[in-house]
């Protein structure tokens, strides 16, 4: 095969320039530590390492969401933490005030912690995060959660925001809730379960009616309190032959229960007890209370309230500390409770942020392989590149100088 002198030339130029261009990419390789320094390097590489990076970008957000998550679980764990230590106190003190032997002063003295306490409770409640949120408002963060309005005549301390429990995403899968409304931590919790004497027949006579036992008296209205049907909630004491009594539902008919009785003589039946005067067929009516709902610092308030005057009934102050006691501890449950939530939940972010750190881990190894040189490799390559291209401007004048005209003398 022939080859031209121009054939030559070309062939040579472009070893040459191919090895330049070999050269040039793999130095740039080693000063840049990419090997993929361009979609053209590997177009299929180029596509996969934009996928990691968009997933360690979406990584990077999820870690600081899952940052801001723990903050806000962590200040509502403290929150709450404080609320039950005050929530303690302030039972500890409604204990001490259903003392018998207690002055009027006594009890004012009782009375001016307990303000303290319903201060603190109400502050708490009220608790703003570090951008100033209302972290208990649920949406309505901007605006304060429970209000007091001191001159009130029903409940002097209100909810103001709403039921809205925020969420934060953590994961592509997981959603972990960031907070709670004060509504369901604090307002929605029952206040004690009482029933109301409505009136008597014949010639009885209610010397007192109260609930004595009220673990036994709260089952009892668990199972037959209706919320539908208002006359299913009235019931009646009859006083039958044979010293018994009969407690019977109005509304349906059906006997409830039965207990001795002896007249003036206190009997206990389904919690309640009844002082009563009477004969047989002599009846007493009575219904159970409507549900009522407090959170702690009205409650607190309601007993502030009754300690802060003078006693003129005992019933009446039996049964608001049993109010204040009941309520308490019903508060208790529900701040408990939520702590243990938010501690699930101080968990689960936790969890979370650990897996994410192994995915970001992988994603980064899988990215390197891709794009990042080997050194080692890459340093080899250059000395062959750069070999091949020394051979090549060393060989080319030689081969050029190749001439029949060089043989003729």
């Amino acid at each position: 095969m022939r080859i031209s002198t121009g054939q030559i030339y070309s062939q040579n130029i472009r070893s040459i320039m191919e090895n330049q261009r070999g050269l040039v990419d793999t130095q740039e390789a080693l000063s840049t530590g990419k090997k993929l320094n361009r979609p053209s390097d590997d177009p299929v590489g180029a596509a996969k390492v934009i996928r990691y990076t968009e997933e360690l970008d979406q990584l990077t957000q999820y870690q600081r969401n899952n940052d801001l998550l723990t903050g806000a679980l962590e200040q509502q764990e403290a929150v709450l933490g404080n609320i039950v230590d005050t929530a303690q106190r302030a039972r500890v003190l409604a204990v001490q005030a259903g003392n018998g032997i207690l002055s009027d002063t006594d009890r004012q003295a009782i009375a001016a912690e307990l303000e303290q306490l319903r201060n603190e409770a109400f502050d708490l409640m009220n608790t703003q995060d570090a951008d100033g949120n209302y972290i208990f408002a649920g949406y309505q963060s901007d605006i304060q959660a429970f209000s007091m309005n001191p001159a009130s005549t029903g409940d002097v301390i209100t909810f103001a925001g709403d039921g809205g429990n925020t969420f934060v995403q953590v994961s592509d899968s997981a959603r972990i809730q960031a907070s709670t409304s004060g509504y369901e931590v604090f307002q929605n919790v029952l206040a004690r379960h009482d029933f109301t004497v409505t009136g008597t027949a014949g010639g009885a006579t209610v010397d007192s009616a109260r609930v004595a036992e009220q673990s036994t008296f709260d089952n009892f209205y668990k199972q037959n309190y209706d919320a539908v049907t208002a006359a299913n909630n009235d019931y009646r004491l009859t006083v039958l032959a044979g010293n018994t009594i009969e407690l019977t539902n109005v509304g349906t008919g059906a006997v409830v229960g039965t207990s001795s009785f002896t007249s003036g003589t206190p009997v206990t039946i389904k919690g309640m007890e009844f002082t009563v005067n009477g004969g047989v067929g002599d009846t007493v009516d009575f219904t159970l209370d409507s549900p009522q709902k407090k959170n702690l610092a009205e409650t607190i308030n309601d007993l502030y309230n009754v300690l802060n005057a003078p006693v003129t009934n005992g019933d009446a102050y039996n049964d608001a500390i049993n109010d204040a006691i009941v309520g308490i501890d019903n508060a208790l449950e529900r701040v408990s409770l939520e702590r243990s939530s938010v501690g699930g939940r101080l968990n689960a972010a936790r969890s979370v942020y650990e897996t994410n750190l192994d995915l970001e881990i992988a994603a980064k190894e899988a990215r390197s392989s891709i794009e990042d040189v080997d050194y080692a490799e890459a340093s080899i390559e250059f000395s062959k590149q750069e070999t091949a291209l020394n051979a090549a401007l060393a060989s080319f004048p030689r081969v050029a100088n190749l001439s029949l005209f060089n043989y003729i003398s």
